[in-house]
């Protein structure tokens, strides 16, 4: 794929988001409206299994999450701590796959209109297909992609395929970002952006990045979509951080679906509970990831 222009402004990249605008852009403007911030969950699909995946993403719904993100297991997750990797080896040792998730979706769309993005390496999309998983993701009711190890330079053909097809691409945008991957990013990026807040792989931490607010002010200079924070460790005292953002949660759900109690209630098909205490411990406990 060929390298794409550095962009000139963000204006494209905003008309662009209108057009692919769905699910995530509705949410993101509600909670805008309401004055909230929101919270975006990433749970590994397949850990235990995909039947199980199921049940937590409806109750994880159910219990307030905004913005749930299907991490699609893969053999090699080199941007992940210990805790995703985990979680990815029990799915991909389960059989899941890019099509067992994009089915899973599928199913979710019968009980739930919470947003859905696919998170996964690019790998199982170029080994699927561009076209392919495009107009699968987009039929089963996906509504954003993020794909965590392509760069905007070399995502020209899957921007065009996946836009055609009203699927939001979401980007990674990081703290060594300049200011010219940033005004790219932005470009690139529909439905939101999402913000690495530290360096390194995932994984809970005890405190917030010192250079957080900052680096969000940064990047807020670059677009107008909603910022998604990743972020290490998050307090509660920092929910109405002048930042502004909207945290993300991977590792802790990460680990507590691979509890003992968490498969306990899930076998008695009870995941409601677990869903409303990771959401309570997301929104006003003390760490998120």
């Amino acid at each position: 794929m060929s390298d794409g222009a550095i962009p000139k402004s963000t204006a494209a990249a905003q008309t662009l988001a209108g057009k692919t605008g769905g699910r995530i852009s509705r949410r993101f403007r509600e909670l805008a409206e309401a004055g909230e911030l929101g919270l975006v969950a990433y749970i590994t699909a397949g850990d235990p299994s995909l039947d199980a995946t199921e049940k937590i993403v409806l109750a994880a719904a159910e219990a307030g999450a905004d913005v749930i993100e299907l991490g699609v297991p893969f053999s090699d997750p080199v941007a992940d701590g210990p805790t995703i990797q985990r979680a990815s080896e029990r799915a991909v040792r389960n059989g899941t796959t890019l099509a067992g998730v994009i089915e899973l979706v599928r199913s979710l769309r019968a009980h739930t209109e919470v947003p859905l993005v696919l998170f996964s390496y690019f790998n199982p999309i170029l080994q699927m297909g561009i076209e392919k998983f495009a107009e699968a993701a987009s039929a089963a009711g996906a509504d954003g992609v993020l794909a965590t190890d392509l760069t905007p330079e070399e995502a020209v053909e899957y921007r065009a395929v996946l836009h055609a097809r009203g699927l939001d691409t979401i980007f990674l945008a990081a703290p060594t970002s300049t200011d010219e991957r940033l005004a790219r990013i932005a470009e690139a990026s529909t439905g939101f952006l999402y913000l690495v807040s530290r360096t390194g792989v995932t994984g809970t931490r005890e405190v917030l990045p010192e250079g957080l607010p900052a680096l969000a002010r940064r990047v807020r200079q670059f677009t107008t979509l909603p910022i998604a924070v990743v972020l290490a460790a998050f307090v509660a005292r920092y929910w109405n951080h002048p930042a502004a953002v909207t945290p993300t949660s991977g590792a802790k759900l990460a680990r507590i679906t691979s509890r003992k109690r968490a498969r306990a209630s899930l076998k008695t098909e009870k995941p409601e509970k677990m869903a409303s205490t990771i959401a309570v411990s997301g929104m006003s406990d003390t760490i998120v990831e």
